[in-house]
């Protein structure tokens, strides 16, 4: 019970839903390079040599999260996505992550990104979001709805691209019957709309005090590194995949 409610308290980092300019972290949607610094993306960034005259092409994956995927109290290049991104490059796998997570974030307002979020390339897209509406006890249909239609912005805009769903919670004070129908709506969701679901974000981290920074809350260095492992599970079996795929195929 103590690990749900932990959840759902990292996810929320401030009041309301962040804007889109105050972003935090990588939030603006720029690479999480997990060496310390952030390239831009898109038309800003000239793709490196080597990738040019790869026959393979340059997959980008876009995480949209909260404050866990922003990073909230570590450096950019401590941050899952970071982590991530060394992963994919001591492989050799043909990726850029872009972090594109936003501290304290409902539902509604990651929908109200998406737009904007879609300008860029993707083709796999991480959404990682849901846990501050559990924390104010936001009706379930609402972000159930929240969560298809950012789902269905992301198959208009890229049909192409690969979803992944990531699991959260909601706080047990709400009630057994809250708790329950906001943990199997993300189940439901990805039936419904027919894409993956992935583990719970924070599983073997979540009220483990060695593995969370000082509030309690948010992952430290070490929890990030499960945390990467939690995603990598899911992810590495899709970029391999799209590794496979020629430029132009």
């Amino acid at each position: 019970m103590r690990i749900l409610l932990v959840l759902v308290l990292c996810a929320c980092a401030g009041g309301g839903d962040a804007k889109k300019g105050d972003s935090l972290r990588a939030g603006d949607g720029r690479r999480a390079t997990g060496d310390g610094k952030t390239a831009a993306t898109g038309a800003q960034r000239e793709a490196p040599v080597a990738s040019r005259q790869s026959p393979v092409a340059r997959k980008t994956v876009l995480i949209v999260g909260t404050s866990l995927t922003a990073g909230l109290g570590l450096d950019p290049e401590e941050a899952y996505p970071a982590l991530l991104q060394r992963k994919a490059d001591s492989l050799g796998l043909h990726v850029e992550i872009v972090n594109a997570g936003l501290s304290g974030e409902t539902s509604a307002g990651a929908l109200r990104r998406m737009d904007w979020l879609l300008r860029g390339p993707a083709d796999v897209v991480v959404i990682e979001t849901g846990a501050n509406d559990g924390l104010r006890g936001l009706d379930v249909d609402s972000t159930r709805a929240n969560l298809r239609a950012i789902v269905g912005k992301v198959k208009a805009a890229r049909p192409a691209a690969r979803i992944l769903l990531a699991q959260m919670e909601a706080p047990p004070n709400l009630g057994a019957k809250y708790t329950s129908a906001f943990h199997a709506m993300y189940q439901d969701v990805a039936k419904e709309t027919s894409v993956e679901v992935m583990p719970f974000l924070l599983q073997g981290v979540a009220g483990n005090s060695g593995l969370n920074q000082p509030d309690g809350m948010h992952p430290n260095e070490k929890g990030e590194q499960i945390v990467a492992n939690n995603v990598w599970g899911a992810l590495e079996p899709v970029l391999r995949q799209l590794d496979a795929i020629p430029t132009g195929g």
